[in-house]
């Protein structure tokens, strides 16, 4: 076994043990492909509101502009999938929100993958990636074999579906690639069908300026009226192209307490969502992703579900 192979090994039996679901790894160099494709997809306006997509668009693209001298970018998965979900009488939630907001979780355990990269093999240098900063997680997790890209332009896995959160170290070490795998979508269209906003519109291209997480958590307007009734109930994010994807019956409950959620949110009734508090809200997201559409823009969301 050479080195390069060796330190592959011992960075991905350390993220099993800190709780990663899995861990790839994929050479730190410019994405070719992507670059058109983000071009265009920004040039039809399909990120809405979301101006920082347009920021930084050489770094999206080039690791290397990003950390300086970098060689590897190690990509993981950390798994959210519930074991219990809120009651059908609610106003609904992406089950990603349910517990304690991912960015903390998530930046502790890759803080301690990159120190153990230190300890064990010397003076590396790095930077840790959770979703703010300008790295296209799902494409560097696809390069390296984690999973493939779906209609519904999630990362999906044969083995465990998409209830996953991806994160990333890009490190100045050179290390063993992994290979790309296969796209497993085949001739299934249940994401485009089900999408309650047309948001996917053709395969593998998802307008976010349609779709429900876009409203409910990023923009700051009020909703447009043209997509009265077609929320499906949900208040804050979407998970109807994951609930509906085939591949999501591998799905496995996670085992990270922090992802648990507050005891009173899965018992919450429409009736409690409407009549929700500023203090209530603080309670059950105290460090929940949730805070991020704040009391105002939760409660604006539902009313908008009620009108």
């Amino acid at each position: 076994m050479n080195l390069q192979s060796k330190y592959s090994q011992l960075i991905k039996t350390e993220a099993k043990r800190l709780g990663f679901m899995s861990c790839g790894i994929s050479k730190a160099q410019f994405l070719e492909e992507e670059a058109p494709r983000l071009e265009k997809w920004l040039k039809q306006n399909m990120n809405g509101e979301m101006r920082y997509m347009e920021n930084h668009f050489d770094k999206r693209l080039d690791p290397t502009k990003l950390v300086e001298d970098s060689k590897s970018v190690v990509s993981l998965l950390l798994n959210y999938y519930p074991s219990e979900t809120q009651n059908s009488d609610s106003f609904k939630l992406s089950k990603y929100a349910y517990g304690t907001d991912y960015h903390f979780v998530i930046k502790d355990k890759l803080k301690s993958l990159l120190h153990y990269i230190q300890e064990e093999i010397g003076e590396v240098h790095g930077r840790a990636f959770v979703d703010s900063a300008p790295v296209l997680d799902k494409t560097w997790a696809a390069k390296s074999g984690l999973g493939w890209i779906g209609k519904n332009s999630n990362l999906l896995s044969q083995k465990v579906g998409s209830f996953f959160f991806i994160a990333e170290l890009i490190i100045d070490l050179e290390l063993e690639y992994d290979t790309i795998t296969t796209d497993h979508c085949g001739t299934c269209t249940a994401c485009i069908d089900a999408c309650p906003t047309q948001a996917i519109v053709e395969p593998y291209v998802v307008d976010g300026s349609k779709c429900i997480s876009y409203f409910t958590i990023e923009l700051k307007d009020n909703i447009p009226s043209e997509f009265k009734g077609k929320f499906d109930d949900w208040m804050f994010g979407c998970d109807v192209c994951q609930d509906v994807c085939p591949w999501n019956r591998f799905s496995k409950s996670h085992n990270e307490p922090l992802f648990n959620p507050h005891p009173e949110l899965l018992l919450m009734s429409k009736k409690d969502w409407e009549e929700i508090t500023e203090d209530t809200f603080r309670k059950v997201f105290k460090n929940s992703a949730v805070k991020r559409t704040k009391y105002a823009g939760l409660t604006r969301n539902i009313k908008f579900l009620k009108s």
